[in-house]
């Protein structure tokens, strides 16, 4: 069974393969990937790296988290799952939906405003 480490406070330098790098001395890596902007093309300063097996992860979780990597402290632990989205407005299993507040809007203070 693989484990997903996220690794957090990344310089913007770390590349997918300088990631893999530093976490293949504890095991066999089996993916790597930095997060990027899709605007700027640039790192969003963390990642997440999957190794083969747990025991791995928890070694280099272990050595790694807290150590300075040009400069900074990273954060190293395992990932947790994406939380859903809460939903409250946007596109949604049922289409656009906006949003539910009472106190905006035309009808309710006025004209065109709520409370503010």
């Amino acid at each position: 069974m693989s484990s997903k480490i996220y690794v957090g406070n990344l310089p913007y330098s770390v590349t997918n393969s300088i990631l893999e790098s530093n976490f293949a001395e504890f095991g066999s890596v089996s993916s790597a990937k930095v997060m990027m902007d899709r605007d700027t093309g640039r790192s969003k300063g963390f990642g997440f790296v999957e190794m083969a097996s747990a025991d791995v992860a928890q070694a280099a979780i272990k050595a790694l988290d807290g150590m300075s990597v040009d400069g900074r402290s990273i954060v190293v632990n395992l990932a947790r799952p994406r939380e859903e989205s809460r939903g409250s407005a946007g596109y949604g299993a049922a289409g656009f939906k906006a949003r539910t507040r009472e106190d905006v809007g035309y009808g309710n203070g006025g004209y065109g405003g709520g409370r503010y």
